[in-house]
């Protein structure tokens, strides 16, 4: 996105590295207020209504939202956020990283006024920051439970069929904050998809017209100069900021010189 690295050129030192441990100790401070009685459990929720009856400390609140659930869940999504935003802000860069969480905030806190009287809490922009890891590295290997080996695309694949399931069955209020979690993935995004959308059917225009006797290579990083052939397990993406349509493999998409 070209806008956001003019505006990291110029706003880039004004950015909060290690976001995500910041998030984390706040979300910290907070669950123990809860765990202890000490705060009532909506203290860090948002809604549309509170913020216009004078709570606009609220806005400032929702990042600190800590899960509802047992501390064993609530330390293991903690282990789990501070995996994925750590390494979104090391290849993104803490500035990049920053806007796509205040982004994240701001389409919530808009959103929550189409559901004005709903208490929103931050669970569907955690849900974005995993879909941006799972995009970049759709790859990467956990183990579900401690013992299950599963590649996290898959698990990407199952949130998508639950925001579509939400969008489809659920109420006005999870549609609408499944809407502003997706909007803050897509303008991130959405360049991206298209390039590979459309570098898809070009091959298979090609398939069909040519016929082919060999496989044909669609991806190959131009970098380094391997293919899906012999690195089938490697992620090739193709450079939003590189004028033309370049593919890089997973070690270089961050780290090459931009074609101009």
């Amino acid at each position: 996105m070209k806008i956001i690295d003019r505006l990291d050129r110029k706003f880039g030192r004004y950015a909060i590295p290690n976001l995500t441990i910041y998030l984390i100790a706040g979300q910290s401070f907070f669950y123990l207020m809860y765990m202890t009685g000490k705060l009532d459990r909506m203290a860090t929720y948002f809604s549309a209504d509170l913020f216009m009856s004078g709570e606009w400390w609220r806005i400032f609140t929702i990042p600190f939202d800590p899960p509802n659930s047992s501390l064993i869940f609530t330390l293991i999504a903690w282990y789990f956020f501070y995996m994925l935003g750590s390494t979104l802000e090391e290849h993104w860069g803490a500035f990049r990283y920053n806007v796509y969480l205040l982004l994240g905030c701001l389409i919530t806190f808009l959103a929550s006024f189409l559901i004005p009287a709903y208490p929103v809490n931050n669970t569907f922009l955690a849900g974005s920051v995993f879909l941006a890891f799972a995009t970049l590295f759709p790859e990467f290997q956990i183990l579900l439970f401690f013992i299950i080996p599963v590649r996290i695309k898959w698990l990407a694949l199952l949130t998508w069929l639950g925001y579509a399931y939400q969008l489809v069955f659920g109420g006005w209020p999870a549609r609408v904050m499944v809407l502003a979690a997706t909007a803050n993935y897509l303008i991130f995004f959405a360049h991206d998809i298209y390039l590979n959308l459309r570098h898809g059917k070009r091959q298979i225009a090609k398939k069909v017209r040519f016929a082919p006797r060999e496989e044909v290579l669609v991806h190959r990083c131009t970098t380094c100069g391997i293919t899906e052939k012999t690195h089938p397990d490697m992620d090739f993406r193709y450079c939003p900021k590189c004028n033309g349509q370049y593919g890089y493999c997973r070690d270089h998409i961050f780290s090459h010189e931009h074609k101009k």
